[in-house]
């Protein structure tokens, strides 16, 4: 009788540590949020002020767009650097046909507002079209593909503007970047539009599904039927749409269109994804993992700022919590392959 209780307290402890290994990715982020909430808020009394929690979600509102675009080629155990670089060519594109002011010295192209938006949105998609093609009928690792087209951004947004700053944008970008309804940021409600469409279509529809399997598991996914190479090619041009969605709206949030103006959102997105829990090896995360991660981001910069603290500091800071994250990441697939390999034997 003893002995059966003994293995049945095993056995429940077993579980329980299975169960626990298996959503460590999850834990962990969810853990940190609360913790640095904690801390910050013990630190500055001014941090846990409703002003502030609007502050941290304006703040973190262009990242999370990019981020969203980014979730889906993580689980599809892709990367994509370009996004940066293609936020700031949309945020470029759509003031170059933009009336600028006569002090702007350059040479553009005026088109009516809903004109530069559809030319801006129909850019993004052209150059996620372009990486598309590249990793999956050419066959580029994605990691260089989108390094390229990190370069091909980058000088699109030279030749444009060419060293100036434009700051006109049509009306409807200033609005949803820059205005607000009832107190709250458009660009906040925009964001949480985006990452709610996101999770539908990766929770609810036959794509997501796809998505998840395609990151899961390759093979399997192309023994099943998936179409692997379509997967990994619209998951690409959606990060391209999300990133050059968000470039809009954030030069209308910063109030100008510059060269590397973006250039920080590109570690900024692939940390909120993988500091949120979404696996690097694809098929594991999602939507709510990196809502966490955007999160964490904003609450350790926003309450960085209300500690008397070393400016370089935080930069450290930031650095070590990405590489906490990635440990964990690694960890937890390693668990999961070690459960696999003692489910089978």
């Amino acid at each position: 009788m003893g002995a059966q209780t003994t293995q049945t307290a095993g056995g429940s402890g077993s579980r329980l540590g299975a169960l626990l290994s298996s959503q460590l990715r999850n834990i962990a982020p969810f853990i940190t949020l609360i913790a640095l909430v904690v801390f910050f808020a013990i630190a500055s009394p001014s941090f846990l002020t409703l002003d502030n929690f609007s502050n941290v979600l304006n703040q973190v509102s262009v990242t999370a767009i990019i981020a969203v675009g980014l979730t889906f080629v993580i689980l599809c155990a892709e990367i994509d650097l370009s996004v940066a670089a293609i936020a700031n060519a949309a945020g470029i594109v759509v003031a170059f046909f933009t009336v600028q002011e006569s002090y702007v010295n350059i040479p553009n192209v005026p088109l009516p507002g809903w004109a530069a938006i559809l030319v801006a949105l129909a850019a993004c998609v052209a150059l996620g079209l372009i990486n598309a093609f590249g990793v999956t009928r050419i066959g580029i690792p994605s990691f260089i593909m989108t390094l390229a087209m990190m370069q091909i951004g980058a000088g699109i947004c030279a030749m444009l503007v060419r060293g100036q700053i434009a700051y006109a944008v049509p009306p409807l970008v200033v609005t949803l970047g820059s205005g607000s309804i009832g107190g709250v940021p458009w660009i906040v409600i925009v964001a949480g539009l985006t990452l709610l469409i996101a999770h539908l279509v990766l929770t609810y529809t036959r794509f997501g599904r796809y998505v998840y399997m395609v990151g899961g598991n390759r093979e399997a996914a192309e023994f099943s039927g998936v179409n692997v190479r379509v997967i990994i090619g619209a998951v690409l041009v959606i990060s391209a749409v999300c990133s050059g969605l968000a470039g809009m709206l954030g030069v209308a949030y910063f109030g100008s269109a510059q060269q590397n103006e973006f250039d920080t959102f590109l570690l900024d997105a692939i940390a909120a994804v993988v500091v949120g829990g979404t696996s690097l090896f694809g098929g594991r995360g999602g939507i709510g993992n990196t809502i966490v991660g955007v999160l964490i981001l904003g609450v350790l910069n926003n309450g960085l700022d209300h500690v008397d603290i070393d400016s370089f500091l935080k930069i450290l800071i930031r650095g070590l919590i990405l590489l906490a994250a990635l440990v964990i990441n690694v960890y937890a697939q390693r668990l999961r392959t070690t459960a696999r390999g003692a489910t089978s034997a």
